[in-house]
């Protein structure tokens, strides 16, 4: 008779508010920790018929702080590309609010901005997957409350991702244009 009162203290209704919290927190959690997880490790540099590969972590450092290793610096002097501005086209931001720039995704212009990085940033050798560059740019919008070409990088669901060299600086150019009119 005491485990079946026992099992009936447990079955009333604050016993199910606390489990079903204590799930709910540890399902938040694992997605919190694990939202990279499947993100890009490699980017594969591509100006024209050159090609080389570099970490994402290489890149990021470049990017956000100047630093360069000696693989970047001889594929950005290969490809004769000036590393100010490759920088500068990398971490660009649109800035907006967060909830705009995801509605600003799901409306008739999400495609197109989609398109337009994804003109840079796509899978190696392969078709623009619009649904894995529009998850790595909400990733992007959601941790930095904007978009920029090195967030959709970072956030991209693919172990590697493709960088179009030769396209970057007509890409950052009309996302500059159209952060103006944001």
């Amino acid at each position: 008779m005491q485990i079946y009162q026992l099992f009936n203290r447990f079955n009333n209704r604050n016993f199910t508010k606390l489990l079903t919290q204590t799930l709910a927190l540890g399902v938040g959690a694992i997605v919190l920790f694990s939202s990279n997880a499947n993100a890009a490790e490699q980017v594969v540099l591509k100006y024209g018929t050159f090609q080389g590969q570099i970490s994402v972590e290489e890149l990021s450092q470049f990017t956000e702080m100047g630093k360069t290793t000696p693989t970047l610096t001889a594929y950005l002097q290969a490809a004769q590309q000036d590393p100010a501005l490759a920088r500068k086209a990398l971490k660009a931001p649109i800035k907006a609010d967060p909830a705009f720039l995801n509605s600003l995704l799901s409306s008739w212009a999400g495609p197109i901005l989609v398109n337009q990085i994804g003109e840079v940033v796509h899978p190696p050798a392969g078709q623009l997957d619009q649904q894995a560059l529009r998850s790595a740019l909400s990733a992007s919008i959601k941790q930095k409350g904007e978009v920029t070409l090195l967030g959709a990088i970072q956030n991209y669901p693919n172990s590697s991702v493709e960088l179009e060299g030769d396209r970057l600086i007509a890409v950052y150019e009309r996302l500059s244009n159209l952060a103006e009119l944001l």
